[in-house]
């Protein structure tokens, strides 16, 4: 299974459970499965993290880091439609798309192999939500994509503290 981050995963965690100061082994976790192939983050995504000059935005700007994690993928434009389309609405206006942000991206991405993709996401589902205002978790439930949390994800993954690699 390839678990496809979206940039809540990275801010949450080191904002809230796994500061990049205090637990660096989660992050060094992180960077070896995406050089394993397990974790990726597209680049729309990827992009959203790097922007700071916290610790979030210096980690993801690493060249090592960015290398293990960043997908090598184009996002297709059609999969792209789709998931706005038939997860969002046909109709949204700019200021829709706007608010909906990147996370058709994300979704699509993991829709163009969704037998061994999964979307990684904090959002929790919202199923009376509508158009733009719809959490990933209901948009990948629409359209057959698979999705978790933070929790799951590591724990399929099975990070523990004082995780290194041997």
């Amino acid at each position: 299974m390839l678990y496809m981050l979206d940039a809540n995963v990275l801010i949450d965690a080191n904002r809230d459970y796994y500061p990049i100061a205090r637990v660096p082994e989660f992050w060094d976790w992180l960077e070896h499965n995406g050089l394993e192939g397990r974790v990726k983050i597209p680049f729309e995504v990827y992009d959203e993290t790097k922007e700071g000059n916290d610790d979030l935005g210096l980690w993801a700007r690493d060249i090592s880091v960015k290398g293990a994690l960043l997908l090598n993928e184009e996002a297709t434009a059609s999969l792209v439609s789709r998931v706005v389309n038939e997860g969002y609405a046909p109709d949204l206006t700019e200021d829709d798309i706007e608010k909906v942000g990147r996370d058709p991206f994300l979704i699509a991405y993991a829709l163009a192999d969704q037998d061994n993709r999964c979307v990684v996401t904090t959002e929790a589902s919202r199923p009376t939500r509508k158009r733009s205002n719809r959490h990933v978790p209901d948009v990948c439930s629409t359209l057959g994509v698979q999705c978790c949390n933070t929790f799951v994800f590591i724990r399929d993954l099975d990070f523990k503290t004082g995780w290194r690699v041997d």
